[in-house]
């Protein structure tokens, strides 16, 4: 193994509060949908790419309008995101401090551009990561977008850690192993491996 590739949302933090706020607001000002989103509903969509969020979420409108509400919903994000961070699961630092000094850590997600930043920035963990890269990035499929991290970073057996079968799902587009993360918001019947809790990474690589 040359490199441990993390998800973010449901694996190192839980921010669908926050942007439940961030997207009623938008959808409220901008649209006539009595739609009020929470976030259990968030938890079943994050992980998807963000033009496949918003058809779930406004199907009745056009695909053109479901873009243009996403990203003023994606500006709002990161706007409520800067006064109130989401929750990072417990032992994130601990770990990542472990894990990075035998191993390169990187960041993959089908968030929009400049999210994984704000992740990095407002829990100051930007020190243990070496790249990143995100669906905003490449307009790529989570597997895609892996491959083309590890082509820019020189890798050629790296392990994912995410909660999702669509994670799983990337891993297997990849061809490498998948690490379940079972607190997250997914599940998935035949990963890897599993863990329970963030620090049992430590134990396993």
């Amino acid at each position: 193994m040359d490199g441990i590739i993390f998800d973010v949302d449901g694996t190192l933090w839980d921010s669908t509060e926050v942007v439940a706020v961030a997207y009623n607001r938008i959808i409220q000002q901008h649209t006539d949908s009595s739609l009020i989103v929470d976030s259990d509903r968030l938890k079943k969509l994050f992980g998807k790419p963000m033009d496949e969020i918003f058809a779930e979420l406004l199907p009745e409108l056009s695909p053109e309008e479901q873009s243009r509400l996403g990203s003023l919903c994606f500006e709002q994000e990161h706007l409520e995101l800067e006064k109130t961070p989401g929750n990072c699961y417990p032992h994130l630092e601990e770990t990542l401090e472990c894990l990075s000094q035998k191993h390169p850590l990187f960041i993959v997600s089908n968030c929009q551009q400049g999210y994984i930043e704000l992740f990095l920035r407002k829990t100051g963990f930007g020190k243990y990561i070496r790249d990143h890269l995100c669906y905003g990035d490449t307009g790529t499929s989570k597997g895609q977008t892996i491959l083309r991290l590890m082509r820019e970073n020189g890798l050629a057996s790296p392990v994912y850690v995410g909660d999702t079968q669509g994670d799983a799902n990337a891993c297997a587009e990849a061809n490498i192993p998948f690490v379940f993360a079972e607190y997250g918001f997914g599940s998935v019947e035949e990963p890897d491996y599993r863990i329970a809790d963030l620090s049992d990474l430590c134990t396993i690589f």
